[in-house]
């Protein structure tokens, strides 16, 4: 088994958070892997401007979620165990664009009434309602 460390942001602008529209209609949060000598802040910071084109400053860590799943990439059929470490993020600004190339179709902040809804994933869905709360204190 393979351990790979992610890092990810939810992103708020006034009363909504940025969510991104996977190529196969999946609604997800920004993140991605840990590159070598950098931090979990810089890796998160650096996700949410690579795949949303969002520039954010973070605001505080709200917690790790944790799975595991098969890479099928290179016929390898490998077992990863995942943790993704996620912060809470402001922007001054709505303007937010998809980064294709790593296959997302649609970019968008999604008021905070309906974004845990839309969120794909259920581990997704728990730290934007974790970062709700922490809003709304």
């Amino acid at each position: 088994m393979k351990d790979e460390i992610s890092s990810g942001g939810v992103v708020v602008f006034n009363n909504a958070i940025l969510l991104l529209k996977k190529y196969n209609g999946d609604w997800v949060l920004p993140k991605g892997r840990v590159e070598k000598n950098e931090s979990l802040e810089q890796a998160a910071l650096r996700e949410v401007y690579e795949e949303g084109s969002v520039h954010a400053e973070i605001i505080q860590y709200i917690g790790e979620i944790n799975y595991s799943f098969r890479n099928n990439r290179n016929l390898k059929n490998e077992l990863v165990k995942k943790t993704v470490h996620w912060y809470l993020m402001k922007t001054n600004s709505m303007d937010c664009y998809p980064q294709k190339k790593e296959g997302f179709i649609e970019a968008r902040f999604v008021h905070l009434d309906r974004v845990a809804s839309l969120a794909r994933y259920d581990d997704e869905q728990y730290i934007i309602e974790k970062a709700i709360k922490e809003i709304r204190n």
